[in-house]
């Protein structure tokens, strides 16, 4: 009998130089849409922030559709219902975690009228997963599904990541206060270790501090079908 495995990737090391720092948050509730209020109300607490290259923010997104309860569409008035477990994520330059973890904790803001008060942080590795998928991707509004997927294409080449399989999600509007802010979700597969750590540091298109263009592990597809 002739048997060959995969060619194992047990001697990658993820690299620590961006990290995600994870806090603990006591908040009752936010909009749906929040991401410019959330990166407006950091800066409020820590105006340095608004200097800070490379500064990603993740999008608080709390649950999903389970027990009855259904996550409120996108674009709409209802505010997303948030548990004890939720976090606040951010996506930086190492040399920028000891800053965060230090003066962030008891910050006290208010993100669209809703009040937020940030705990204790950790720091997380990237996770090198071969499926990777961003809720957000910013794109122009004429722009469809075919040509944003060639354009992230030859946007990811010039960082070598290589695009296997890609699944473009749908469309949505973040509200910004400088304007609507057009984007697309997307799920990229089969990606080798270094090329996935790699997307998560440099992420894909503008916008960082408002969720876009930040890649996050994913086991599935189905979030990211139209609905």
């Amino acid at each position: 009998m002739y048997w060959q495995e995969p060619e194992q990737e047990d001697d990658f090391r993820v690299p620590a130089d961006v990290v995600e720092l994870v806090f603990a948050i006591d908040c009752r509730a936010l909009p749906v849409d929040h991401a410019d209020a959330l990166h407006r109300a950091l800066i409020v607490a820590q105006p340095w922030l608004a200097e800070t290259a490379g500064l990603g923010i993740h999008s608080i997104h709390g649950a999903g559709s389970q027990n009855g309860w259904e996550r409120p569409p996108h674009g709409t008035d209802t505010c997303l219902q948030l548990s004890r477990r939720t976090k606040l994520r951010l996506r930086v330059p190492q040399h920028l975690s000891d800053s965060l973890l230090a003066t962030l904790p008891g910050s006290h803001i208010e993100v669209a009228g809703h009040p937020l008060t940030i705990g204790q942080g950790r720091i997380r590795s990237l996770d090198p997963n071969p499926t990777q998928f961003a809720r957000h991707v910013v794109c122009s509004a004429e722009e469809d599904e075919n040509a944003f997927l060639e354009r992230a294409a030859e946007t990811l080449a010039r960082i070598e990541v290589g695009v296997r399989k890609a699944l473009c999600g749908r469309a949505l509007t973040l509200v910004t206060a400088d304007g609507p802010l057009h984007t697309r979700s997307l799920l990229l597969a089969n990606l080798p270790p270094d090329e996935s750590i790699r997307l998560q540091q440099h992420g894909l298109g503008s916008h960082r501090h408002l969720g876009c263009g930040l890649f996050i592990a994913h086991k599935g597809i189905d979030p990211v079908r139209p609905g």
